[in-house]
């Protein structure tokens, strides 16, 4: 079973330096990270980002994940299971 965590950053000059410390901190769980910044449209000048995450290690292991980057503000984290 894949364990993936979407993480939508927003705010990123305020909150980059923060996520990179959470993700530093969990870095064990963390198998493959793919991350693309200003992920909306061009059109579109906000200044967010999405990191995709694949996660070792069981459903708790992925909550304390996401419950720590969302702590941040700004960021939202949702977890999938493929």
């Amino acid at each position: 079973m894949a364990r993936i965590l979407l993480v939508k950053v927003g705010d990123r000059p305020k909150t980059a330096v923060r996520v990179q410390e959470v993700l530093t901190q969990y870095g064990c769980n963390i198998r493959t990270r793919l991350g693309l910044h200003e992920f909306a449209s061009e059109c579109d000048e906000r200044d967010e980002g999405l990191i995709v995450l694949e996660i070792v290690g069981g459903p708790e292991e992925v909550e304390k994940l996401r419950s720590a980057l969302e702590a941040i503000g700004n960021v939202k984290a949702v977890s999938v299971e493929l």
